[in-house]
């Protein structure tokens, strides 16, 4: 049987802090991710795709921009955190995530919640998503089959 796979690269800057890090990632600090967003579908388009590469650009590439690039992304449950962002510093962009904000979890959640979102009425699911959050680092995590 063969699969077929659109990949789509978007690299963005965001900051973070791991709640509860036993050493460095602690603090507030940031990163140069580089996530490829991986998608697929029950067929080829009549052009031969799974879809357009510009699509996955305009949809989850957009999300990243709106919602993650040059933003500080920090657990929900970091009241530190959370009182800051909505207090003095309320204007700067941040995003709560619903857990901490490692690599491995920044990735379920663009595969869990934003890819169906985004692709929503496409035809086109999101399956894997590789994020980088440094050269020597990566978290991928995948839809399994049932």
């Amino acid at each position: 049987m063969v699969t077929t796979k659109a990949v789509r690269r978007i690299q963005f800057c965001c900051g973070h802090r791991v709640l509860g890090h036993e050493g460095r990632c602690a603090h507030l600090h940031g990163h140069n991710y580089v996530v490829f967003f991986h998608a697929q579908a029950d067929g080829l388009d009549q052009v031969g795709r799974v879809i357009d590469f510009g699509v996955l650009k305009g949809t989850l590439g957009a999300w990243i921009d709106e919602h993650w690039d040059h933003a500080f992304v920090y657990c929900q449950e970091d009241t530190q955190l959370a009182e800051l962002f909505s207090g003095p510093v309320s204007g700067l962009r941040h995003f709560a995530l619903p857990y901490n904000p490692t690599a491995e979890n920044m990735a379920r959640y663009l595969l869990e919640e934003v890819g169906p979102i985004q692709l929503q009425g496409t035809g086109v699911r999101l399956v894997e998503v590789v994020l980088w959050e440094t050269e020597n680092c990566y978290a991928e995590v995948s839809l399994t089959e049932e």
